[in-house]
C-alpha cells in the first residue's frame, strides 16, 4: 500500500485543498469541505464523527441510498467476470440487458439505445442524433435547436449552447457556442391546461424557424438546475403536438427527473407522451457509477444509417461500460421490484406537510414540491459559505444554489427522517434570515 493511501484524514484534506478543482469553485480560494469518512442508507458520515442526512442524493443520483447490498453485490459479481471491455465490435450481457430494460421502461417507441458514461455526453449524443438524421435525409441547413429559457442540459460546449444564455451559467462563452433559438420558459402551473397563449411564443419561432430547426430540446415537466421550475404535462403535450405539425423533432432531457423522481418513472409519463429523442442518466446506476443513455425511435436510427456515413457517428471508449451497466440493471429491477408510485406519493406529502411553515419566513417566495422533489425559493441567492455550515450543524446535507434551497432525498428514507430534514432546513432558513 503506497503512502497515499496510508495517509491521515489531515493529510488528504490538505492535499485536497492544494490540489482538487471542486465543482464550481475558485482556485484563488481554498472551499470549505465536508470530508466524508463513509455513507450508508441515508446518512453521510464526516470524518469527525459527525453524521448528516443526506437531502440531495449526491445531486439526485443516489435513489436507493448508499451501500446499498443489492448494488454492492451487483458491482461485486461484476468485477469477477470482467469491469471493462470495449463496446466497438464486442458486445456483453449487462449491456445488452440494459439496452432491453430501457426500451421495457421508456415510453414507446423508443426503441434504440445509446449507452454513454455521462449526462452532458448524453445530450451531445442527441443533439448530434438530431442533426445528422436531418443531415442524412438531405436537410442540412436543419442545424439549429429550439431550448427552453430557464434550461439546464450539461456543461459540455454543445449542452452549454442549449443552456438558457443569461442564467444558465455559461454566457462567458457566447462568443464561441453555437447560438440558437430560445422561447420562453412555460408558466403554467403543473395542475392547469395550457392555453393558446401559453403555447404563442413557442409556436410563432417553430413557425418561423422550422425550417433550419432540426430539433426542440427541453427537460420535461420540472426545470431543474434552471430554477426547479414545474410546469403544466399539457405543455408538453401540445408542444409535441407542434413539433409533429412543422416538422421538428422532440428531445427529452430526462436526466434528473427520470426513474421516479417526480412520481412518474419519467416526466414525460405525466403528459402521456414520448420524444424521438430521450437522455438518462443521474439515477440510472443509483449514484454507483457514471453512466448515462441516449434512447431514439427506429425512425431516427434508421434515417441516420441512410446518409452518407452509414453510422451513427459517435462512439465513447468507456461505452457500455459492464461494471456500471451490471450495477444499473439492479438499480432498475430494485426500483421496479418495490411500490415505488406509492412511495414517491409518501415522500411528496412529507415534504410538502414538512416544508410548508417556510412560507411564513419573509425570505420564502414560494415553496413547492413534486414527487421527490421540495424547493423553497428565496427572493435573493443565499449566503452559501454561511448557509452550508448552518446545515451541517443542523446534522443535513443540503447543497442550496442561487435563490434555491431544496432537497431530493433518496427514496429509502424513513418518514421520521423526512421530517427531521424538512424541520431542520426550516430552522436554518430562521436562523439564517430572520436573527
Amino acid at each position: 500500500m503506497s503512502d497515499y493511501q496510508n495517509a491521515s484524514a489531515q493529510q488528504w484534506q490538505q492535499w485536497d485543498r492544494d490540489h482538487i478543482w471542486h465543482p464550481y469553485s475558485s482556485a484563488l480560494q481554498r472551499p470549505d469541505i465536508f470530508p466524508v469518512a463513509s455513507a450508508s442508507g441515508v446518512r453521510l458520515q464526516l470524518s469527525d464523527g459527525r453524521e448528516l442526512i443526506d437531502g440531495m442524493s449526491s445531486w439526485w443520483s443516489a435513489i436507493h441510498g448508499y451501500n446499498n447490498p443489492i448494488l454492492n453485490q451487483a458491482a461485486k459479481a461484476q468485477l469477477d467476470t470482467m469491469s471493462h471491455v470495449m463496446f466497438g465490435g464486442l458486445s456483453h450481457q449487462p449491456g445488452a440487458s440494459l439496452g432491453k430494460r430501457l426500451v421495457d421502461i421508456t415510453p414507446e417507441p423508443l426503441s434504440r439505445v445509446f449507452i454513454s458514461d455521462s449526462g452532458s455526453v448524453a445530450v451531445e449524443v442527441a443533439i448530434k442524433m438530431a442533426l445528422q438524421f436531418w443531415i442524412s435525409q438531405g436537410s442540412k441547413q436543419k442545424s439549429k435547436l429550439l431550448a427552453l429559457r430557464n434550461g439546464y442540459h450539461g456543461d459540455t460546449f454543445a449542452t452549454m449552447a442549449v443552456c438558457d444564455p443569461v442564467t444558465g451559467m455559461h454566457h462567458l462563452f457566447s462568443e464561441v457556442l453555437t447560438q440558437h433559438f430560445f422561447a420562453p420558459s412555460p408558466t403554467v402551473d403543473f395542475k392547469q391546461q395550457a392555453t393558446d397563449d401559453d403555447m404563442a411564443d413557442m409556436q410563432a419561432l417553430l413557425e418561423a424557424h422550422h425550417q433550419f430547426l432540426a430539433a426542440v430540446i427541453v427537460e420535461p415537466i420540472v426545470q431543474g438546475t434552471g430554477g426547479m421550475r414545474f410546469y403544466s404535462p399539457d405543455y408538453l403535450r401540445r408542444l409535441r403536438t407542434l413539433c409533429d405539425d412543422y416538422g421538428v423533432l422532440l428531445i427529452h432531457d430526462e436526466i434528473a427527473t427520470g426513474f421516479a423522481r417526480t412520481g412518474e418513472m419519467f416526466a414525460c409519463d405525466h403528459a402521456g407522451i414520448s420524444p424521438d429523442i430521450m437522455c438518462v442518466g443521474k439515477a440510472l446506476t443509483g449514484g454507483y457509477m457514471s453512466l448515462a443513455a441516449t434512447l431514439c425511435t427506429e425512425e431516427i436510427a434508421v434515417g441516420i444509417c441512410e446518409g452518407e456515413a452509414g453510422v451513427f457517428m459517435h462512439g465513447p471508449t468507456f461505452m457500455g461500460n459492464p461494471l456500471a451497466c451490471s450495477v444499473a440493471n439492479a438499480s432498475i429491477d430494485l426500483l421496479l421490484s418495490q411500490d415505488w408510485h406509492s412511495n414517491m406519493q409518501r415522500i411528496q406529502l412529507g415534504l410538502s406537510a414538512g416544508l410548508s411553515s417556510a412560507k411564513e419566513i419573509n425570505a420564502v417566495k414560494d415553496v413547492r414540491c413534486l414527487g421527490g422533489i421540495g424547493v423553497i425559493e428565496l427572493h435573493k441567492p443565499v449566503n452559501m459559505v454561511s448557509i452550508q455550515k448552518r446545515f451541517v450543524e443542523a446534522g443535513i446535507w443540503i447543497r442550496p444554489f442561487g435563490k434555491l434551497v431544496y432537497t431530493m432525498p433518496p427514496y429509502i428514507i424513513s418518514d421520521k427522517d423526512l421530517a427531521s430534514l424538512c424541520k431542520s432546513m426550516i430552522e436554518v432558513l430562521h436562523k439564517e434570515f430572520d436573527a
